[in-house]
């Protein structure tokens, strides 16, 4: 059901824009943080720095590429937070298995970090990789290409979960631990408006009253440029809202 009221942007919490390609398996994001990535994927066994500036990685000398592990996640984002940088990364399992890529498939990881695009299915056999995440210095618009779909879903869900968790906690001061039960998006109602993201959409928390949120979606123009999206945000939250999704 539609949402017909129209809010000020200041009532917002967050806007995050999402498109999906669902036949090329990617996805472009300009609101999501590598932060929130990596810590909504902190199981990741390793992960392949294609484009980075980053001084404390392990060096693979096959693809003469360098990596890093979970033990290193925190310092790498809090790396990037102090001076972010254009960033290409993959995740794989094992360094053995970085010994297994052929000339050709170390080209073509070479070409995604330059060119952030993949020439074939950027999900290979030995690394057993479910992403590979790329954005600008700025991350003004982020692109993750997915190797299953419910990733995405969640994803979107716990960054949002994450949220709302920030939120309640910040205005719970007075009140006991053990009394607040935390909103949660759930996966499983991203799944269900996934056709609108195929379209491009814009997705707005706000709370709707002391304990509970919603989240809007506005189906935006095919002609807008991502990664202005967020600096236009009065021109496009100006009509009421496609759908809402209650938290």
């Amino acid at each position: 059901m539609a949402k017909k009221e129209v809010r000020d942007t200041d009532e917002y919490l967050t806007h995050i824009y999402v498109h999906v390609n669902e036949v090329e398996h990617f996805a472009l994001f300009s609101g999501i943080t590598v932060q929130q990535f990596i810590r909504n994927f902190s199981d990741l066994s390793a992960l392949l720095l294609l484009k980075h500036c980053y001084d404390d990685a392990s060096f693979n000398m096959h693809t003469q590429l360098e990596f890093i592990v979970p033990e290193q996640y925190n310092h790498f984002i809090k790396g990037y937070v102090e001076k972010p940088f254009e960033l290409c990364f993959m995740d794989f399992e094992d360094e053995r298995k970085l010994n297994m890529l052929t000339p050709q498939e170390q080209a073509e990881l070479l070409y995604i970090a330059h060119k952030k695009e993949a020439i074939r299915s950027p999900f290979y056999h030995h690394l057993q990789n479910r992403f590979v995440y790329l954005t600008d210095e700025g991350e003004k618009i982020t692109k993750i290409y997915f190797r299953d779909a419910d990733d995405f879903d969640h994803l979107v869900a716990n960054v949002f979960t994450q949220l709302i968790g920030e939120k309640s906690k910040s205005t719970a001061f007075w009140r006991k631990k053990n009394n607040i039960v935390l909103p949660r998006l759930s996966a499983e109602k991203v799944t269900a408006h996934n056709e609108l993201f195929e379209d491009g959409v814009l997705m707005s928390l706000y709370k709707t009253d002391k304990s509970n949120y919603g989240i809007e979606i506005r189906i935006l123009p095919e002609n807008i440029f991502p990664d202005e999206v967020l600096e236009d945000l009065k021109l496009y939250m100006s009509k009421p809202a496609d759908v809402l999704i209650e938290v």
